[in-house]
């Protein structure tokens, strides 16, 4: 990740409140991926549960990516 793409994820958690729900979000997930991987067996619906999240945590990262993009292209919006 290049210095300007952190600058400016930094940039939209300060100022944008969609980006910061979405990282906050996103967070919280991998926090539960986290704690389900340190298990050493996971029951059926723990398994589901975490092709879910990982499904989930995929789709916010996409969001981020998206806004992330439109603020490059016109940062007033």
């Amino acid at each position: 990740m290049t210095a300007d793409t952190q600058e400016l994820k930094n940039l939209l958690l300060q100022t944008s409140e969609q980006y910061r729900q979405l990282a906050a979000r996103h967070h919280e997930l991998d926090d539960r991926l986290h704690s389900l991987s340190s298990k050493h067996f996971l029951s059926e619906p723990e398994q589901i549960e975490e092709i879910t999240l990982k499904k989930r945590k995929l789709q916010l990262k996409d969001q981020m990516e998206s806004l992330l993009r439109t603020y490059r292209q016109d940062p007033s919006a």
